[in-house]
């Protein structure tokens, strides 16, 4: 297959560029190496992204109907391509535009819609995921936080972990049981200043601020606040994650680690035959989570119904991630803690984390077992 880019995107990316060049400042590059759920990351995205707003960059593949300019899912890629490689100045608003903005159009009400998506596309509001749980990890129907109906409201009994940016976050897009069966669960747009609610940081290698525990005690939510049916949660949380698996583009800046490898290792004049095996290696898994990505990013464009290509997308990024990792650990291990080229250090950091995050990679093996080869059922989302 021959891919290439048209003039019209061609002409996208650079002027991608050209604004991250003259928005990127020098406090960005100081605080990119940090965690996107730090205290720095945050504030600085929630003064960065009414800029992407302003000049239209922040959600043009949104529909017109909530603001954005109808663009194909090519331009939001292109956009995450370039950002993600910055270090992603969006911070933890990349949940936002990529899939819970997306959801609360498929599945909101007019209110829900009216009210989340106006601050979502102005680039002001931070939103975490409450979905794995102590018990159940990546196994989402294993959940057992509670939301019992009582009049018009229900009262949340429960508790998650792993959940990023909790501690800053203003809502919470939360998964809890309201029946019996094993999927009966229902999806909350859940405020996070809401009485009964206690996050507790977990300190991690990711960074500051990116992990939580996060405590439900008899917390009120209201029927208003359900978004979908009450007990038809899955099929919510079924389209979120399609978004969610291949809404960061990681290999960009797993292919951009790799090229500051490798120009350290020219300049030291080590770049050998073994090293250049290494590294195209690397650059190769690098390329075949792009591809994979763009047939995921191909069949949004036309409409196809999600496949299992989402989850061999998904396995691919982690493995793309993880061999550059690996490959700066076996060639250039001077360069964790340089000064020169903190990202290389980020990078890794982030790499550790994707094999966990929007379900482990051993749950997108079972679900490519699955949908893909025919060989049974998962447990898995």
């Amino acid at each position: 297959m021959e891919f290439g880019w048209t003039d019209e995107q061609a002409v996208a990316r650079e002027n991608v560029r050209a604004f991250l060049a003259e928005h990127l400042t020098s406090e960005w590059q100081e605080i990119a190496p940090l965690s996107p759920g730090s205290e720095a990351v945050t504030s600085f995205s929630k003064r960065f992204c009414p800029k992407l707003a302003e000049a239209g960059l922040l959600v043009p593949h949104w529909p017109s109907a909530h603001g954005g300019a109808d663009a194909s899912p090519w331009a939001h890629f292109i956009i995450g391509e370039q950002l993600w490689e910055a270090g992603e100045p969006r911070g933890p608003q990349y949940y936002n535009v990529n899939w819970i903005g997306p959801t609360i159009m498929k599945y909101g009400t007019p209110a829900q819609q009216d009210y989340h998506l106006g601050r979502m596309r102005r680039g002001d509001v931070i939103w975490c995921q409450g979905f794995s749980e102590p018990s159940g990890g990546s196994d989402l129907a294993a959940l057992r936080t509670r939301a019992e109906r009582v009049g018009d409201r229900y009262r949340i009994n429960g508790s998650k972990i792993w959940t990023s940016y909790a501690r800053l976050a203003e809502f919470c897009f939360l998964l809890a049981r309201t029946g019996s069966d094993r999927r009966t669960i229902s999806v909350f747009l859940l405020p996070m200043d809401r009485k009964g609610i206690e996050v507790r940081p977990i300190e991690s290698v990711v960074g500051e601020g990116d992990l939580h525990e996060v405590f439900f005690d008899d917390v009120e939510a209201l029927e208003s606040e359900r978004l979908g049916p009450e007990g038809e949660g899955w099929s919510v949380v079924r389209y979120a994650l399609n978004y969610e698996r291949v809404g960061i583009p990681r290999y960009a800046l797993a292919l951009k680690t790799l090229h500051r490898a490798v120009a350290a290792l020219i300049s030291e004049g080590a770049f050998d035959a073994v090293a250049q095996d290494a590294a195209a290696s690397a650059c190769s898994m690098c390329e075949a989570a792009r591809m994979l990505t763009y047939e995921v990013v191909d069949q949004r464009s036309k409409g196809s119904p999600s496949t299992g290509a989402t989850s061999m997308a998904r396995v691919a990024i982690v493995q793309a991630e993880r061999s550059v990792a690996d490959f700066v650990l076996d060639w250039t291990p001077h360069l964790f803690g340089s000064a020169e080229q903190p990202m290389v250090a980020t990078h890794h950091k982030r790499a550790i984390a994707a094999g966990i995050a929007a379900g482990a990679s051993e749950i997108q093996l079972n679900l490519i077992a699955r949908d893909i080869l025919g060989l049974g059922g998962s447990r898995g989302a």
